[in-house]
């Protein structure tokens, strides 16, 4: 049976490691599945759900392993599937802002009521967005969220198209080149924002040994890119997804490495669900730690 690997740019790790050759030393038979060409599945309202095809392609037959930001894997609960972590990342606090123009008259996260809200819809923006919000008292009913899918939020945020921008580098590094930000709040102190690796539960527990293969790539792979941030940078920039300087900045202030799931990670990762079951995207309530495998 084919080990199927899902991959895309966004998480950096496994964009790297499919083009490594690691995995395939011992498991020649290994399917790389490049998720952007998938159906892309439905989306939802932006203010009334999430997006679900991260975790569905788990269950679907599309791939036996994925990893992605904070919210694809809650969202994957909350909608039944019997997903369980595998890893996370250490924080990458220094990669992602919640950022206005520095003339916006937006000084404050208050100031955001009735406002639009540039985020990626379904990944770590709308976990980003909410702590950010749910620190001043506001919800998701407060603010007008723009899921920027399929759109150049970097673009739309410059042309004065949304207000307020959960951004990150490398696009972030194209904004501030051609006008000043301002962060609204420190990413550091409000949201981890760890790259999160994840599975089914029958393949975590039926092929232990694939998987401990995939960890094991995915740690050599990692200090390659910490080693040589240009050349991997270079594998990111072929793809058409930026300029390649950008890239090796980006990846020179990113952790890399597979850590096992932690208690602060369980917690924080139980709040957002939490937040995001009271702000009425998700379809139940769920809890964390049943997605949390135990330790032998």
């Amino acid at each position: 049976m084919a080990l199927r690997i899902g991959y895309f740019p966004h998480n950096n790790s496994l964009w790297v490691l499919r083009h490594r050759g690691i995995v395939e030393r011992t498991i020649p038979d290994v399917e790389w599945i490049d998720i952007r060409t998938l159906p892309p599945g439905p989306r939802p309202d932006v203010t009334a759900g999430l997006p679900t095809s991260h975790g569905d392609g788990l269950f679907d037959g599309s791939y036996d392993f994925i990893g992605t930001g904070f919210t694809p894997p809650i969202t994957a609960q909350a909608h039944g599937h019997d997903i369980v972590y595998v890893g996370i990342s250490g924080p990458r606090v220094e990669n992602s802002k919640f950022v206005v123009r520095e003339d916006s008259p937006i000084t404050s996260l208050e100031d955001l009521r009735g406002k639009r809200i540039g985020i990626g819809h379904g990944s770590w923006q709308t976990t980003l967005a909410l702590f950010a919000l749910d620190k001043v008292g506001l919800t998701w009913s407060d603010v007008i969220p723009v899921d920027l899918n399929g759109n150049d939020g970097a673009q739309l945020f410059l042309d004065g198209e949304i207000d307020a921008w959960t951004g990150s580098y490398p696009s972030l590094t194209r904004v501030e080149q051609q006008i000043g930000v301002r962060e609204l709040i420190p990413t550091d102190g409000l949201f981890s924002h760890r790259s999160l690796w994840f599975t089914r539960r029958d393949f975590a527990v039926d092929r232990a040994d694939e998987l401990a293969v995939i960890v094991a790539a995915l740690q050599e792979s990692d200090t390659w890119i910490r080693d040589n941030p240009r050349e991997a940078a270079e594998l990111f920039a072929a793809d058409g997804g930026g300029n390649l300087d950008e890239w090796e900045y980006a990846l020179r202030h990113r952790p890399f490495g597979v850590l096992p799931v932690s208690e602060d990670f369980v917690l924080e990762q139980q709040r957002a669900a939490d937040l995001l079951y009271a702000n009425g995207l998700l379809p139940k309530p769920i809890t964390v730690t049943d997605a949390v495998l135990p330790t032998p």
